[in-house]
């Protein structure tokens, strides 16, 4: 696999809406849900 090969990740609906969830109520700022959960900014964004 080449170094700047994308992989797209599916997420199911209620992984979406607990990272939501959780950045609604504050509980964690954006940058620590992405290392947390392994996601890029811009998907949390969209």
């Amino acid at each position: 696999m080449y170094r700047n090969d994308r992989v797209t990740r599916r997420y199911s609906e209620p992984s979406k809406l607990k990272i939501l969830a959780e950045l609604s109520t504050e509980k964690y700022h954006k940058y620590q849900l992405v290392k947390l959960y392994g996601i890029s900014p811009t998907t949390i964004n969209e």
